[in-house]
This record gives structure tokens, sequence and C-alpha cells, in this order.
């Protein structure tokens, strides 16, 4: 836990976990109503939490933002937010069972009163979940804030923030625990695993499984990458031989995401989140409506009519993702015509500078669609939430589908054109080298190295003024400083960046593998550095995020199912395309379509037959599951029958 510890009012010793920075104009009011709900009993609609206001920074003539609290929770309370959110642990029989109070000393590593039985990362989830329960009672309106309108089990935390009186609440690093996970994850350069139990004990599930398939994801190319070399130093136009090539990296495409969903199955299991139940979803901050009853509560929330949102879907939405689709072919096609430009330049007079000419078209193209996604994606998340779904995971969903078919056609629509359009596979193997190396070097700067730079400037400021004030005479960042400093820290927003950059690669690799087989040779490569700068940012540029009990890698999975069905018929289309596989059907080009779509169709065949042979989740982890949910029928009707029994008289 943190070094330092804070007293609350009542006098209660605790460790701080979260921050909560309400907006230095928050009046008095709301400050006081908001912490007197925090901290009252949960019989009461409180969270029974600790809190405690930090005090003034280095530097008093710095308008510091005063209203920054500490949370925190006595050990007993937390054990009682484990019950309440369905915590799964191992329990003295081996199995993963939902941790209760009433049964804690049957749990593994429970000692004495449970102290350190809980990780931070679950701690903080914990304190988090319990923030987000509170509700209104009988308040119309937050006090102090007459436009915040409040009614009856409406969410404070959420009113607080989509008003902006709440700024951000953030889980504190611990820095100790923080120094030996860098040391272990990335302080040195190394050949082995990565450790993903003290990740997932420090970061939480979510990140540990992102982290588990980007390894997992490097390791699966490895055989890609040591056949791909010798086709591409010795078989380069023998499309004899890149029809095994293309075979076997199309099963490879299969059988890795299923074995990945056996992989990501056990550690979940291990992890105690892959039987754990999904708590009931509430609505997201920004969602608006007119005042309505929910179905399933009863409880008294917006209501937005579901035409409506439909209406803005088709009516605006798609045609607005359409119009960029456009706007992405229009760039293309002028990237053609340079790429034209520079081929004639070079043709007409070949030097060494005009060879290089012939490159820079691709690399220019690389960039603006590195440009375009990122625009992209912020106009996509604009759009969804105007959109105005009810549920972050509604949210969540339309987000991916329109980043996913932008994404996939800027980077891919130029590609699919010069292969099967202009027919052109040197100009394909050339861009695609291109697309692919210049992507690489983009997303390392703009996700690691430009952030880690900003972030350094901003850490070195403060390094000084408290040099300056002689507070590092002891070498350790006091409490206070730390909390202002993460505060400032740029916010870690999730996974889904790093899983679309995995699923662009696994294009470029799978797509168009017959070709350039040297693609899953500059992957690996890539995604080695990837894992020691996404390592590096998430424990020294980001805030800490707080834990996500995830099961699996959600949607990313169907999304990367859906572009290994499509290499499927992209590689196929290749080889049946090739001079060789030609020159076996010289007389008839509808009997070579007839050979390649029924080839293409026996391969969807397998890879889907594959899908069924490969369980997603290994025997022995179905047969622990079976036999835990047994044992919880047979002891709930033991309970029935002991509560319907009834003490019988005998009569003589």
């Amino acid at each position: 836990m943190l070094q330092e510890s804070s007293i609350d009012s009542s006098g209660c010793r605790f460790t701080p976990l979260v921050v909560v920075e309400l907006a230095s104009d928050a009046s008095e009011e709301t400050i006081a109503w908001l912490l007197r709900r925090i901290r009252d009993k949960q019989q009461n609609g409180g969270s029974e939490l600790l809190v405690e206001q930090i005090s003034p920074g280095i530097d008093a003539e710095e308008k510091e933002n005063p209203n920054m609290f500490l949370v925190g929770a006595s050990w007993q309370r937390m054990l009682a937010g484990a019950e309440e959110i369905g915590l799964y642990k191992e329990h003295e029989d081996g199995f993963m069972r939902s941790f209760t109070c009433a049964s804690q000393n049957g749990f593994k590593d429970f000692k004495g009163d449970g102290d350190g039985f809980l990780s931070m990362a679950e701690c903080q989830y914990i304190i988090k979940h319990e923030l987000d329960t509170l509700r209104a009672k009988d308040e119309t309106h937050v006090p102090g804030h007459e436009s915040a309108k409040l009614y009856p089990g409406k969410s404070i935390i959420r009113r607080l923030q989509s008003k902006g009186i709440l700024i951000q609440i953030f889980p504190l690093h611990e820095r100790e625990e923080l120094k030996r996970l860098s040391f272990s994850w990335f302080g040195k350069v190394k050949l082995s695993l990565q450790p993903l139990d003290d990740i997932r004990h420090y970061f939480g599930e979510g990140q540990a499984l992102y982290f588990a398939f980007l390894e997992y994801f490097t390791f699966a190319l490895l055989p890609m990458a040591l056949i791909g070399i010798p086709y591409y130093l010795f078989a380069w136009e023998d499309y004899d031989k890149y029809v095994i090539f293309a075979g076997f990296n199309l099963v490879w495409c299969t059988v890795i995401l299923e074995l990945w969903k056996r992989y990501g199955a056990t550690l979940a299991y291990q992890w105690g989140t892959l039987s754990r139940k999904k708590a009931f979803e509430e609505p997201r901050p920004a969602f608006h409506g007119v005042l309505g009853l929910n179905p399933v509560t009863g409880r008294e929330e917006p209501v937005y009519p579901t035409v409506k949102r439909q209406l803005r879907v088709y009516l605006v939405s798609v045609p607005f993702v359409l119009l960029c689709l456009y706007l992405s072919l229009y760039i293309m096609m002028i990237y053609f015509q340079m790429e034209g430009w520079a081929l004639k330049v070079h043709d007409e007079d070949p030097t060494f500078w005009t060879g290089i000419l012939c490159f820079i078209p691709s690399i220019i193209y690389a960039v603006i669609i590195e440009i375009m996604n990122i625009i992209y994606r912020h106009a996509a998340e604009i759009l969804t939430d105007w959109e105005n779904h009810r549920l972050e995971s509604s949210y969540q969903n339309h987000l991916v589908l329109k980043v996913l078919v932008f994404n996939f056609f800027n980077c891919f629509a130029s590609l699919f054109y010069i292969a099967f359009v202009m027919q052109d596979i040197a100009l394909l193997r050339q861009s695609l080298a291109t697309l692919l190396i210049t992507s690489q070097i983009m997303n390392q700067l703009m996700e690691a190295f430009l952030p880690y730079w900003f972030q350094r400037r901003h850490n070195n400021k403060m390094m000084r003024k408290l040099r300056k004030r002689k507070i590092l005479e002891d070498k350790e960042l006091p409490l206070v400083e730390q909390v202002r400093l993460e505060a400032d820290m740029s916010t870690y927003v999730g996974t889904f960046d790093d899983y679309l950059e995995l699923f662009l690669l696994f294009g470029y690799v799978s797509l168009f593998s017959c070709v350039y087989p040297l693609a899953a040779v500059l992957v690996v490569i890539n995604n080695f550095t990837e894992i020691y700068s996404d390592a590096f940012k998430m424990c020294r540029v980001f805030k800490r995020p707080f834990s996500d009990p995830a099961s699996n890698i959600g949607v990313w999975q169907l999304a990367f199912e859906a572009m290994s069905a499509i290499a499927v018929v992209t590689n196929c289309a290749l080889i049946g395309m090739s001079p060789q596989v030609k020159a076996y059907f010289d007389n008839s080009e509808q009997q070579l379509i007839f050979w390649t779509v029924g080839i293409e169709h026996l391969l969807l065949a397998f890879k889907f037959m594959l899908t069924f042979i490969i369980q997603d989740v290994p025997k022995h982890i179905q047969i622990k599951l079976a036999c835990l949910e047994y044992k919880s029928m047979e002891a709930l009707k033991r309970k029935k029958m002991l509560e319907g029994s009834q003490p019988s008289k005998t009569y003589q």
C-alpha cells in the first residue's frame, strides 16, 4: 500500500487509494453534501467510505485546485465491498469461488483479519464501484448547483461528471510496487515472458489480458516469420511455392485465434473473471432524455426513443461514414497519380535519387492515412456521443464498428486496388512494405515517445520546484505532491487504440502474405518494441487506470476472426491471378474462376470446422466450472430442505 496514511474527519486513519477532484469553482454547499454522502452509512444511502481533503501544494502563488480529496475505506468495508461486487478468489478446495464475508476464512491466503487478501487494484475498483452506486434520494438538484437536476435513483457521480462539477476520479500509484513491476517488466531488455500475474495484480485483468494477447500474438507470428524469410530470399516470384505458404497462413490464422481463446479462458479462470457475472449496466453519464421509469429497476431515469436514435444512426451516421470513405478513396486516387508520376520520372532517367523518389508517394500516403485515422477517430466519438446511447456497451460497439470500417478501408483499400484492379504485384509488395513500416514508426512516436517527452518536461518542472523548496531532501516524493503530479498526467483512455493497432498489423500479415512474406518479420520486431513501449507508458506516462475485471478481449475477438475470413478470399484470389496458375487454365478463364472460388469455399469450410473442433475453454476448466455449479446447486438444495423442515412430534 501507499507509504503515507491520511486521517478522516472522524479521526479514522486510512490508506488513500483514490483521488476525487472537483472543479475549483464548486460551491462549498456542493462539496459538503458530496462528502457527507460519501461518508454516510450504507443503510442511509451513503458509501461508508473515508475521505480527506489534501493540503495546499508547494507553491502558494500557483492557484492550485483546492478541491482534491483522498478516498479510502476500512478493511472490513473493503471485504464487504468485495462480496458486493462478486469478486472471485481461490478457495482452499482449489476452486475459484465468489467471495463472501461469512466464508472468508475458507479462502486461500486469507489470514488474520484478511489484511493483504485484496490487491490494491481490487481495493481501488471497490471504491470506484461504491462511488458509482451513490444515488440521489429526495434531492431535486445538486445542492449549490440549480442546473444539475437530480431525481430519485440517479447516479450522483455521473451527474456531477456530466455537469463538469466533478473533474476526474483516478487511482493512485503505489511507488514501491510500481518500481518493482517496472524493473521486472521493462527495466532491462531481455528475452523472457511478461510478468502477467504482476501486471494483473497492479493494473487489473483487462490490462493483463491485452498484454497477454500482445505477447501471444508475437510468439504466434514466429512460425510465419521463420517460414517467410526463405520465401522472401529464395522464392520471390515462384507462385507455385506460395500456394503452400498461403495455405499455411490461412490455417495459421484460424488456429492461433482459437488457441488464444483457450489460453485467454485459462488466464481468466486463474484470475477469477471467467465465471464472474456481469453487473447490471447503468445509463452512461452523458445519456439524456425525458424523465421516465426503468422497466427493470423501477427507478426514474431519462428515457430516449429508440426510433429517434435509429434515425440518427441511419440518416446521419451511416451517410457520414460513407462520405469519409469517399474522401479516403479520393485521396487514394491522388496517391496513385503521384505514384505514376514518380515511376515515369524514374523510367526516363533511372538514378539512385529517382529510385528513392519512387518510395516518396507511399511514405506520404502512409502518413496521411495515420492522420486521417486520428481525425476520423475524434469525429466518430463526437458522432457516437450525439447518437445518445443509453449503455456504455452499446456506445462502445457503435464506436468500434465505425472506427473499424473506416480504418480497414483507409489502410487496405489501396492495396486491394493495386492487387485486383491494377494487378501490379511489384507495386503491391512495395506499397505494403512502405505502409507497414511507416505506420509502425508513426504509432511508436504517437503512442509512447511524444507523451513521454511532454510528461517528462512537466515532471522535471515539478521536481525543480520541489528541490527549490528543499522538499526532496530525503529523495522521496511527498504524498500531496504525488497526488498533484499524477493529477496532471495524461489519462489512459483504455486498450481501444492498442487493439486497433494489432488488428491492422494482423491484416497486413494475413491479407497479402503470399506477396510479402517478410511482413510477419516486421510485425514481430514491432510487437517486441511495442511490449516495452506500452509497458513504459503504463508505468511512467499515464495515470493509473482503474482495474477492469474482463474475462476476454471482447468484440476484438470477432474483429480478428472476420479479418482471418477475409484473408482466405484475398490469398486465394492472388494465387488465382498468378501467371503460373493461369498457365494451367490458358484455354478457360471461367474454369480458373470456378477452381479458385471452389478452393476458397473449401478453405472457408475447413476454417469453420476448426472453430468447432477446437474448444474455446479447456476441458479441465469446463470440469471445474461444472463441479462448482453442481456443488452450488447441492448446497442450495440442502439449505432449502433445512429451512423447510419442521420438528415432528411423536404421539403415544
